[in-house]
């Protein structure tokens, strides 16, 4: 693959001279398996031969390669040149191969600071005792990080000191800058720890029945959707005839026929589509596995993407990143961010920008339509009637035969 990204002959046997030798080639393999343009590929890989020249220059070996030395490198090419975005990264992965080939030694291992060992003392309890959803166990992970932080600083973790008035101090702060939900999490993740610190004997009194409780109740709030004309004119914003186009067109189309949410769109893998029967396996909260059927336009939209949009790459996910290398998007917040663009595009202003907005939307037309509560909560894989009851407060007409007359007497 070296002659694909590079043509000429001298450079050619400059690269198989080099420091790295015949190691270069499955560096050039995986910039065209990962669909990175040749001007792209032939930057990248000129900027790992600059690193085996340094090293050279540096009258340094092979084995001599490490973190530090990737730094050194970087710094040293920054005085002369611009550091582009994903060098490091680049350097770095060229790292992890070079160790899984055996050609330099393994990284040093690092000893955890305090706090790491008492965080991976709580995930492992999350986990292992409390059996958390991943998700779960990073968001109460990052919470008591930042309590643990701001008492102890990069002091000794002397857990048995903590008090009441800690917990409550840091409430105070947080309150200042995040939403009521936010909150809530974040006192769910305290009551949680400080019951782990007291099983384990860490602390002698209940500090988890001290934390604030945050007024968060459910059914606050009324649910945010577009209108059916508003949706139609979110999928009419993609323009089909690009790749671009059909891959958010196909998403959207997901978010407001299905009702997916965003992590499942993320999740869903080439295996889940099954054209056989119609339907599509959806990895949905809490590991929970559903089928659903698959319309005519979202199947008519999928085989389009899947034919003509999305490009070759290794990965099984189905919606992958247009510019290379081709991966699975990182996180949900990227479909939500395909939906902004789309709400830009098309001149909408709703209350909610969100991918959720969407679920919110089907949900709401449906019981327009007539559709029963219980019906709703099919659609949406609620496993709780509870969780459907948001939407009865948009049935207007139907909460109208439900109010009570105003008194006119005594006025």
């Amino acid at each position: 693959m070296l002659n694909v990204i590079l043509s000429s002959p001298w450079h050619l046997r400059q690269a198989r001279l080099c420091l790295f030798g015949d190691r270069i080639g499955s560096l050039a393999s995986f910039l065209v398996a990962q669909g990175y343009p040749r001007d792209s590929a032939q930057r990248k890989l000129r900027l790992v031969l600059a690193l085996g020249h340094w090293l050279e220059a540096q009258h340094c070996g092979l084995a001599a390669l490490n973190e530090a030395k990737v730094d050194a490198f970087l710094c040293a090419r920054q005085r002369y040149r611009t550091i582009q975005r994903g060098d490091r990264t680049l350097l770095r992965w060229w790292l992890d191969q070079l160790r899984s080939r055996g050609d330099i030694p393994p990284p040093a291992k690092v000893t955890p600071s305090a706090l790491d060992r008492a965080l991976q003392a709580y995930t492992d309890y999350l986990v292992r005792e409390r059996g958390l959803a991943r998700r779960t166990v990073r968001q109460y992970r990052h919470c008591v990080r930042g309590f643990l932080t701001e008492r102890f600083g990069r002091g000794n973790l002397r857990l048995s000191r903590l008090r009441q008035a800690d917990t409550n101090q840091h409430f105070q702060r947080k309150s200042a800058t995040l939403c009521p939900s936010t909150l809530h999490s974040l006192a769910a993740a305290l009551r949680a720890y400080f019951t782990f610190l007291r099983l384990r004997g860490d602390l002698q009194t209940d500090l988890a029945s001290g934390v604030p409780t945050v007024a968060c109740w459910r059914l606050s709030t009324v649910p945010r959707f577009l209108q059916p004309a508003e949706v139609q004119q979110l999928l009419a914003s993609c323009d089909q005839h690009t790749v671009k186009g059909q891959r958010d067109y196909t998403i959207l189309l997901l978010l407001a026929r299905l009702g997916l949410r965003a992590g499942e769109v993320v999740a869903l893998r080439l295996e889940d589509l099954h054209w056989d029967v119609g339907e599509m396996l959806v990895r949905g909260k809490g590991q929970l596995h559903d089928r659903l059927p698959i319309p005519t336009d979202v199947g008519r939209a999928l085989a389009g993407y899947l034919r003509h949009g999305r490009p070759g790459c290794s990965t099984r996910h189905v919606f992958v990143r247009l510019n290379a290398p081709h991966r699975k998007f990182a996180c949900p917040s990227d479909i939500s961010t395909i939906v902004r663009q789309a709400i830009d595009r098309a001149g909408l202003h709703p209350p909610c920008r969100g991918a959720h907005v969407l679920r919110h939307s089907l949900a709401t037309h449906m019981l327009q339509r007539g559709a029963s509560l219980a019906e709703i909560g099919e659609v949406l894989r609620h496993r709780a009637p509870t969780s459907t009851e948001h939407y009865s407060k948009v049935a207007i007409d139907a909460l109208r035969t439900l109010a009570q007359p105003w008194p006119e007497e005594g006025l």
